[in-house]
């Protein structure tokens, strides 16, 4: 019981002093491990847990959604990709079918990799001097 105690206070604390940018991959992550969770759960024939897991999925999509800010052109084309995998999933929860499964979580791992990628390249641009204009 204490070990579980530490571990969840170690998660609260992680989230409670990351980032905006790396709570956004922490989501993405929890989006790629619970699609996976619900493949493995069909796969096992676990319904109950197929249907809790893709869920949870649907939650992170569902804040994606919501934390868009729509002023920006690229927020209202995320908002049709997360719109799209949305429907996918719940099509998937009732048909339980991995197959949609599968497919979104391509589409979850590129947009995770993706935003990374935005994270490792702001970074490095932040650490650049800037070169001043002549």
């Amino acid at each position: 019981m204490i070990a579980y105690n530490a571990y969840n206070q170690y998660k609260e604390n992680t989230i409670n002093t990351s980032s905006p940018e790396e709570l956004t991959l922490m989501l993405y992550n929890g989006l790629v491990k619970f699609i996976m969770r619900g493949i493995d759960c069909i796969d096992k024939h676990n319904v109950q847990d197929a249907h809790n897991n893709i869920i949870r999925a649907q939650d992170i999509i569902k804040e994606f959604m919501n934390t868009l800010d729509m002023q920006f052109e690229v927020s209202k084309s995320l908002y049709a990709i997360y719109d799209y995998l949305l429907n996918r999933l719940v099509e998937a929860n009732i048909a339980k079918d991995k197959s949609i499964l599968e497919e979104v979580l391509s589409f979850a791992k590129v947009l995770r990799d993706t935003w990374e990628q935005a994270m490792k390249a702001a970074k490095v641009q932040a650490k650049r001097p800037e070169v001043a204009s002549l």
